[in-house]
């Protein structure tokens, strides 16, 4: 997989506080990463920063290549962010609301008609195309939201809390759909404080509080077996070689505030993220 989005040791403060202290990590082509921590950890800080709406104060962020400090619009036109809540515009239906958007990202004529019915197909509204947007329940207007960010095809993808507020009919769809988009290969970031939501769709995890990074662990038990094979070919003759699960409330509750420093190196040693299976590309 082709790296896609690479934070490299980006620092934010407003005065006195620092909201992100030296925060680096990577997400590859067709993967999922899982982003979570405290309310205040830093989440929300670094994933604008990623989408160019903050500048670090140290660091850089690459996406495909391009920095989001010497070259702000060719990330701008790379990078999807589906932010935790956004405005309802009064008397705007669904296909008015996208093919405006349409518009702001440049798509003209014809071709901006057919991108918007794909994406309204895509994230299942095209059957409520005349519906208006204040009308529309959480889990449509995220939806909703999903579709705008997916009207410029970025390559990377960033999701700030998708889930949150959402049933679970609506939340069981949603993973589905980010899923697929992993399936097309592009490079997906999220944040969520439903942990388990996270573990189901995920194949990496980042944890972050009070802005430090604590812990991260991407890859699958395939790679423990790489590693395996490693050491013995290099003479090495491990006694016992067994897989020990932990789940993500476990990790996420040992690293951050209240955990103790011997769980946290015990349960990030064992925590591994399950392999999910890849739905065929429908967008």
């Amino acid at each position: 997989m082709t790296l896609a989005l690479e934070i490299r040791s980006i620092t934010k403060t407003f005065g006195a506080l620092k909201a992100v202290n030296e925060v680096s990590f990577q997400v590859k082509r067709g993967e999922i990463l899982g982003f979570i921590g405290p309310n205040g950890a830093g989440k929300t800080t670094t994933m604008r920063i990623c989408a160019t709406l903050e500048y670090p104060d140290h660091g850089d962020v690459f996406v495909d290549g391009h920095s989001v400090l010497t070259y702000p619009r060719e990330v701008r036109a790379r990078l999807g962010f589906m932010p935790d809540s956004y405005g309802a515009y009064a008397n705007t239906t669904i296909w008015e609301y996208l093919d405006f958007y349409a518009r702001a990202y440049g798509l003209k004529g014809a071709s901006r008609s057919k991108r918007v019915g794909e994406v309204m197909d895509f994230t299942q509204l095209g059957d409520l195309q005349e519906k208006e947007i204040a009308t529309l329940s959480k889990g449509m207007k995220q939806r909703l939201c999903l579709a705008k960010t997916l009207l410029h095809d970025p390559s990377v993808m960033i999701l700030d809390e998708p889930a949150a507020g959402l049933d679970p009919r609506a939340r069981v769809e949603l993973r589905e759909l980010v899923r697929a988009l992993a399936g097309m290969g592009k490079a997906i970031l999220v944040s969520s404080h439903i942990l388990t939501e996270l573990a189901e769709m995920c194949d990496g995890v980042a944890v972050i509080e009070r802005g430090t990074l604590k812990f991260e662990h991407q890859g699958t038990p395939e790679d423990l077996s790489k590693l395996l094979a490693a050491l013995v070919a290099q003479g090495l003759a491990p006694v016992e070689f067994a897989p020990r699960e932990a789940n993500l409330e476990e990790v996420f509750l040992s690293l951050t505030e209240g955990g103790s420093s011997r769980g946290a190196a015990a349960t990030a040693g064992a925590f591994r993220v399950a392999p999910r299976a890849r739905p065929s590309p429908t967008c």
